[in-house]
């Protein structure tokens, strides 16, 4: 009976390691990024958000530079603020400042990746392929979990909302 209620502890540690990550995490020296996500698109929408946490573990800050999908026609990196009421989006040309031993969250209202150009929807599920180029870590290759529509973070979609 033993060895029985061992196998299934065995098995059940198994199917636990084959859980799929919710978000993918990728890494390249000091920079990580977690909680990649983008919202699921409609059909005739031609741009999306995208959202991470980027990480900077190393003594030297570092910059988001651009960002690439072949999803899209083009990718650029925003802010949004809101000025006296009236939400207001920008370009940031001159990329994300991720310093030493930090880490910069991009959301939903504030800092954002925009997919411009949409080659097709995205649909729940998917995965979106992103390339992040930064000054001194180089290209970083990020999958975006595609959430419903109404997430508003990373994990949301996944649990059917809050």
């Amino acid at each position: 009976m033993k060895s029985n209620s061992a196998f299934a502890l065995a098995g059940l540690g198994f199917a636990m390691l084959a859980t799929p990550i919710l978000a993918q995490n990728a890494t390249a020296g000091p920079i990580s990024t977690s909680k990649a996500w983008t919202r699921e698109t409609a059909p005739n929408q031609s741009v999306g958000g995208g959202f991470l946490t980027i990480r900077n573990a190393g003594k030297t800050d570092d910059r988001l530079l651009t960002a690439s999908t072949p999803m899209a026609a083009e990718v650029q990196i925003h802010s949004m603020s809101m000025d006296k009421g009236v939400m207001k989006m920008r370009q940031v040309k001159e990329g994300i400042a991720i310093p030493a031993g930090k880490s910069v969250e991009l959301k939903p209202g504030g800092l954002h990746i925009m997919f411009i150009g949409l080659k097709k929807p995205f649909k729940l599920g998917d995965k979106i392929p992103v390339t992040l180029k930064f000054q001194r870590a180089g290209a970083v290759k990020v999958n975006f979990d595609v959430q419903s529509i109404s997430s508003t973070s990373a994990m949301e979609g996944h649990h059917g909302g809050h």
